[in-house]
């Protein structure tokens, strides 16, 4: 009996299953000498939001798949690396790694699923798997980038901030923070809703790509790009927040607003990382909410939660300043608009918002650093100001989000036409 394979089609069958077998080897390689890895697992895996970054991994994994199988080979990964971690490295538990292990377990599944999948099932893996990689390296880095910022400049404005936040004759921080001190129950879920950001990006970048296919890498490309980018604004105007500036008495001893007004407006020492203006945590969750836009109510709800206390935890904390807040609107706006490449930047509701944004934003920088005193010669000016900067951007916002569903739409039949043109004998 003959053999009629073909021996050159077995050879390359041969190498694909080799490279497989040592890309897998090389994940699962790489996966454990983190985990067992004493620096990373104490300064990384223990971490509220790195672990938090990791753990969203199993959020991409179930909107992609939805396997019960899957379920059961995460649980038993993240026990295998916990015994190898706390019995045998007898690493210190602590309960945030617990997030790691989970997340790492996730992502040797989505892992090994996107090296063995072929077609279409591949490149929908690969736009989760290499995207959940990149968050994670981008939450790594981040406390890198904010200790440069830290050594670049000694000195902050957050008087300057301040003193725009009394300008509006209503200290919100401050007031907030009294709450959250009042109400402890308050202040825990705020915090929690603080910490777990990455579970929202990672939510609505997997609910958009699992509806949208490759096309939904622009969200996930706004997610990154806002965390380098406010960097660089951290160094234009850098500032900490005001439980920095004013320490124990905060929240229930702050200044009069007469005294404020009649306060040297100077650059201050202050230690603490300088990432106040713009908030990246509204800029996130604004970001999160406007690209949950056509999918499932239940999701939209999660995002809007995540804006509202989101709101009260970056001012009831005194990290930020309102004002931070304000400018977090054309901040997240000129993000979304430079990501959206599905659109070309010579469409106008891409450009507008791009241009709209980005001078907004150097706009306010510039004022707070240079001008402060205008916004004293009345209430209404700084209100006025904020309403001015707010409206557009929502304005801005609507019309890149429509835009963007009407070139999705236009591209629509193109493809069903092209699909049923293959299909014709």
């Amino acid at each position: 009996m003959r053999n009629n394979t073909d021996p050159s089609k077995s050879g390359t069958i041969d190498r694909k299953v080799a490279i497989k077998l040592g890309l897998t080897a090389l994940l699962y390689g790489v996966i454990l000498a983190l985990a067992l890895n004493r620096d990373f697992y104490s300064d990384s895996m223990t971490s509220a939001f790195l672990s938090l970054a990791l753990a969203s991994a199993l959020i991409v994994l179930v909107m992609i798949r939805r396997s019960w199988f899957d379920l059961i080979w995460v649980l038993t990964g993240s026990l295998f690396l916990a015994v190898l971690d706390f019995r045998v490295m007898e690493f210190h538990p602590v309960f945030m790694a617990g997030f790691s292990f989970v997340g790492m377990a996730a992502l040797a599944v989505l892992g090994t699923h996107t090296i063995w999948a072929e077609g279409d099932d591949r490149k929908l893996l690969l736009y989760g798997f290499l995207p959940s990689i990149l968050f994670v390296a981008s939450e790594y880095m981040a406390s890198t980038l904010l200790d440069i910022t830290e050594t670049l400049h000694p000195k902050t404005f957050d008087l300057f901030l301040y003193s725009f936040d009394c300008s509006l004759r209503v200290q919100f921080s401050f007031l907030m923070g009294q709450l959250f001190w009042t109400w402890l129950w308050v202040r825990f879920v705020c915090l929690v809703i603080y910490i777990a950001l990455p579970l929202p990006l990672a939510l609505v970048y997997a609910a958009q790509l699992r509806q949208k296919r490759e096309k939904a890498f622009a969200v996930m490309l706004a997610f990154l790009v806002t965390g380098p980018v406010g960097v660089l604004f951290y160094n234009m105007l850098p500032a900490c927040g005001p439980v920095h500036v004013f320490g124990a008495a905060f929240p229930f001893h702050p200044p009069s607003i007469a005294d404020v007004m009649h306060m040297n407006v100077v650059p201050v020492l202050l230690k603490g990382a300088r990432n106040a203006i713009p908030s990246l945590h509204m800029a996130w969750v604004l970001l999160v909410w406007w690209n949950s836009r056509g999918l499932a109510r239940w999701v939209r709800a999660i995002a809007m939660v995540f804006v509202v206390l989101t709101v009260m935890a970056t001012l009831g904390t005194g990290e930020h300043y309102f004002i931070d807040l304000v400018v977090a609107f054309p901040f997240s706006l000129m993000v979304q608009a430079m990501c959206s490449y599905s659109l070309p930047f010579r469409s106008v509701a891409r450009r507008d918002a791009f241009l709209f944004g980005t001078f907004v934003t150097l706009i306010w920088l510039a004022l707070l650093s240079f001008t402060s005193s205008i916004f004293w010669s009345s209430p209404v000016v700084p209100w006025a100001m904020i309403v001015a900067t707010v409206a557009p951007s929502i304005i801005f916002w609507n019309r890149l989000m429509r835009a963007g569903d009407q070139e999705e739409d236009q591209e629509e039949p193109v493809r069903s036409h092209g699909a049923a043109a293959g299909a014709t004998p």
